[in-house]
């Protein structure tokens, strides 16, 4: 999505036990002036409120300004609510959004088929 350079250089994972609420950071510029925090949730069901103020918790204890939840399911009404009014800035991704994305920018995904659609150049046929 253009983000800090390469991939390699965009983001990092960091999830893992006792990760205090923050699964990943991406590099919003080259030079690292400014952070995104990410938490990413595998979840069959509807992601609420409550686990959006959790990551909004985590958010403050890192002094942060914008942060992303995504989620392989949904979100409720309420938590879109809740992040329409809220300093940090929360974008929600849902499952939905997430394949886009990933399709979008070459994620996660392979090009199975591809098709060229031909039409008549009718300029080849023009008499002069």
């Amino acid at each position: 999505m253009g983000y800090g350079g390469s991939r390699r250089e965009a983001g990092e994972a960091i999830g893992t036990s006792g990760d205090e609420g923050i699964d990943g950071l991406i590099n919003e510029d080259r030079l690292g002036l400014d952070t995104i925090y990410l938490q990413a949730k595998r979840w069959d069901g509807t992601v609420g409120r409550p686990e959006i103020q959790k990551f909004v918790g985590a958010l403050h204890g890192k002094r942060a300004k914008k942060g992303v939840f995504i989620t392989t399911s949904g979100f409720s009404a309420d938590a879109f609510e809740y992040v329409r009014n809220i300093d940090p800035k929360v974008i929600l991704i849902d499952g939905q959004q997430l394949a886009e994305y990933m399709i979008d920018f070459g994620v996660g995904v392979n090009s199975v088929n591809s098709y060229e659609v031909k039409r008549i150049d009718s300029d080849y046929f023009a008499e002069e």
